[in-house]
């Protein structure tokens, strides 16, 4: 009897809602079909089966919740007896507490030293049995939607490099492959290689947004998934991480004129996307962290963790709240890659179809209220993370220059920054070469 646990899915989840059975028991089960929807603190997803067999019980019925590693079902044979205590049971009615001792999320250990998660649940996989099929025994590490689209396609998934975490195949990866010569056909009836109850390859639509109730002096409006997690850790965030603020004024007329003259490039080709001032922004916030890794931190109670990769979160406001999809590897981007994938991003959460990578591993984020005609603001760090930039609009604004009053396009960005992992005079540098790049925005392109 195998037992499909509750996976983590992301950076802040602790534990999962079983919005939707996809499978009974009884029901036959292969290895890679989705088993159940579930709920996670920022988007819904469906999980996959680990293993072939039957769904011989539920054990985390469709409404409730369970932590991360806790048993929400049983896959077996059809004539495999029940564990003990389970055998008599309703079909469909055992909660949460029914699972069994040994199915239980096991204690918590001291929280590990913040991390890509993405990269964490990637370890996890690996360790999982039959989880994770490359490694010398020549096993593949690939998502279940990117393995049915390399069989549909009859393309030989076993030679692609993935670009997911830890090296797994997505679907973009096999879809970048179909255009290769060295994409090798393979039978459309080749076996699926094992998966390990994993997360699948596209994010649900978003979570829905709840039905208020007027009970006469106010309207009731029910917290959110997602609205109970920004809740709860931003007001860690608050309290645990000493805030402070550094705030600059940005000259943006260079800035404008780059951009104009990367638009008109870019209208000449159909491939090429124009770019915003947001991505300017964002590629000019990767190179200072390239130069001040100092502010690419996260702060633990025995160190401090430097991170390697530039990862750049970028804030997406949607009905249901706040989410922050991440550009990964930003500093080794091109500008015209960072808006493509931006817009990307964007797009995906405002439809639903982020993918768990896309919400993992960020290590600083860009918070960008200039469309709302916000002058400027503080804004709170998004954990574990130690600092994050607030940028208003380009104002018209009138200055100083050379004895003579003019009017000039200026930005006012704040950068709020945890005391304990980053100081005053490093926050004050890093807005200064931040600054220089924008003001003399040809060092982007270097």
């Amino acid at each position: 009897m195998k037992t499909v646990e509750m996976p983590k899915m992301g950076d802040t989840m602790e534990e999962g809602k079983i919005l939707r059975w996809i499978k009974q028991e009884g029901d036959v089960v292969k290895k890679g079909e989705s088993l159940a929807e579930v709920e996670t603190d920022k988007v819904n997803i469906e999980i996959e089966a680990f293993a072939s067999g039957v769904l011989r019980k539920i054990l985390v019925p469709e409404g409730n919740s369970a932590p991360i590693g806790a048993g929400i079902a049983l896959i077996g044979t059809p004539d495999e007896p029940l564990p003990d205590g389970l055998a008599g049971s309703a079909n469909g009615k055992a909660g949460a507490s029914s699972v069994p001792a040994a199915q239980q999320a096991p204690p918590k250990s001291p929280s590990p030293a913040p991390q890509n998660l993405a990269g964490q649940a990637a370890i996890q996989l690996k360790d999982a049995p039959g989880a994770y099929d490359a490694d010398a025994q020549g096993r593949v590490f690939i998502s279940p939607l990117a393995r049915r689209f390399a069989v549909e396609q009859s393309v030989d998934y076993t030679r692609i490099r993935g670009t997911g975490p830890n090296g797994r195949i997505i679907k973009m990866d096999v879809e970048s492959a179909l255009v290769q010569p060295q994409a090798v056909p393979i039978a459309p009836s080749a076996p699926p290689a094992p998966v390990y109850a994993q997360v699948a390859e596209t994010v649900e639509a978003p979570e829905a947004l709840p039905t208020a109730v007027d009970s006469g002096d106010f309207i009731e409006i029910p917290l959110t998934a997602m609205r109970r997690t920004i809740a709860r850790r931003l007001s860690q965030s608050m309290q645990t991480a000493p805030h402070f603020y550094v705030t600059s004024v940005i000259d943006t007329g260079k800035l404008a004129d780059l951009r104009k003259q990367i638009n008109a490039y870019a209208a000449a080709d159909p491939s090429l996307v124009k770019i915003s001032f947001n991505d300017l922004i964002i590629k000019a916030v990767a190179r200072t962290l390239v130069q001040m890794p100092q502010v690419n931190i996260s702060f633990t109670e025995e160190k401090l963790l430097q991170k390697k990769q530039v990862h750049i979160g970028m804030a997406v406001a949607l009905e249901q709240g706040l989410i922050v999809p991440v550009i990964h590897n930003a500093d080794q981007r091109g500008i015209l890659d960072i808006a493509r994938e931006a817009q990307r991003l964007a797009e995906a959460a405002r439809s639903g179809k982020l993918r768990p990578e896309d919400l993992s591993g960020g290590t600083f984020t860009v918070s960008n209220l200039g469309m709302f005609d916000v002058d400027s603001f503080t804004a709170v760090i998004n954990p574990p993370e130690s600092a994050i930039l607030a940028v208003g609009s380009i104002t018209p604004t009138p200055v100083v220059v050379d004895g003579q009053v003019v009017v000039r396009d200026r930005m006012k960005v704040t950068l709020s920054s945890d005391h304990r992992a980053i100081d005053g005079a490093t926050a004050a540098r890093f807005l200064q070469a931040f600054k220089r790049l924008l003001e003399e925005p040809f060092g982007l392109l270097l």
